[in-house]
Parts: structure tokens; sequence; C-alpha cells
């Protein structure tokens, strides 16, 4: 049994590739030139209606930073309750304050929002100050994964925080590396980190996600 990869997709022929390349799950967003958005519902339903795999939405208004105003909030909580209606797998969620720690009276209201859903919490964590306090405020949460590279530029130059994450965390919490994943480092980021789950956007040189790279993530990383 290969590794387990969340594939970040952006179309539904990305999902395809995905999926023929043996991904576990998509993680469905647009515009990853400003690391992502929501995804329009088009997109979704679009998605649902072709792949066989569990699909988690990104919710998230705009790019930038991960400090939301009251009517951003709102915003998310609407794009969560149509993401309860259309049926998706989960949502991908996450928010701080400006001193860098994490917004748990926002989070606890989206993810109230969200559920039954699974939620991820992604990579804002990734800018927040202390990475252990936002630990176990996001594990108090109650979330079911956290999406990291260890406060680094990729998961391979972070996989010695994200280690000690995996430890931290038990089972409490997945904690998923993600960021710079690619066949020539996963080997070596799951041998240092010992994580259950990967997210990549399995990308060819063509800049879109390619089966056969999909394929290498999850079965040999070379």
């Amino acid at each position: 049994m290969g590794r387990f990869i969340e594939c970040c997709c952006t179309s539904v022929g990305e999902v395809t590739e995905a999926v023929a390349g043996g991904a576990s799950r998509i993680e469905l967003c647009e515009n990853l030139e400003v690391g992502g958005i929501t995804p329009s519902s088009r997109l979704i339903r679009q998605v649902l209606d072709v792949c066989p795999l569990p699909v988690n939405v990104l919710v998230r208004p705009r790019g930038g930073d991960f400090v939301f105003s009251e009517e951003e909030e709102e915003q998310m909580k609407q794009d969560i309750r149509n993401c309860k209606e259309l049926g998706v797998n989960g949502v991908v969620i996450g928010a701080l304050l400006g001193d860098g720690s994490i917004d748990t009276a926002m989070m606890r209201r989206l993810i109230q929002a969200a559920r039954p859903l699974s939620v991820t919490f992604h990579r804002a964590f990734d800018c927040c100050k202390d990475p252990f306090r936002a630990l176990e405020d996001v594990i108090a949460l109650g979330c079911d994964r956290l999406l990291t590279s260890g406060l680094a530029s990729s998961a391979y130059e972070g996989r010695e925080l994200i280690a000690r994450l995996v430890s931290l965390a038990g089972d409490r919490i997945v904690i998923m590396p993600g960021a710079g994943i690619r066949p020539s480092n996963i080997a070596e980021i799951e041998k240092g980190t010992c994580a259950p789950e990967y997210h990549g956007s399995a990308h060819s040189k063509r800049g879109t996600t390619d089966r056969k790279v999909v394929s290498q993530l999850v079965n040999d990383g070379d």
C-alpha cells in the first residue's frame, strides 16, 4: 500500500489526473498563485460529479494574511454552508490574530458551522509565532488534521519541526506535511517525520497536476 497523498487541485482535469495517479484525497481550491482561495460552487459541483475520492475544499476569501474581518468571517461561514449543501468531505480553514496566535474564537465559530464535515487547519499555521502553543490550540479546537511546512518555505526545510509536531501530536491530530513535496524528497521527508499523510500539487514541468508525478509520490518517491 502506497503513501496517503492529498493532491491539491484547481480544475476537473487536475482532479482526473490525481485520481488516475492513485491519490487518496483531493484538496480543491483556485488561484494557487496567491496561495489558494475558495473555489466556485460550479467547480465544486463539477469535481464532485466525477471524483470518487473524498474532496476537501479550501475556504479562504482572499490571498494575503490570515487575519480576517467580521465580513470575511461571514463570507467563510457562508462558503462552509455551501460546501455542506454540495456534499463535500471536509473544509480546510484557518484564522490568526494580529499577534501571530490562533484566532480560537473565530475558529470555533467556523468549525461549528462546518461540522460534521472533516476540518483541516491550513498553512496559516506556518505564520504562527509559537508553533507549539499553536499546535495545542488547533488540537483543543478539535481539528482533524494540520497542514504545515514546519514554518519553513518547504516541508523539506521544515522537516525537523514537523517531526517534533508529529511526536507531540501523537494520535490527537493528523500532522500533514505540505509545500514543495516532490518525488525527489518525499522519501526523506517521510523518513524524518513519520507523518501519516502528505499534501502536494504533484505538478509536472507543465505546471499542472500529472498522474505520473502523483504515482511517484504514492509509490516510490523516485
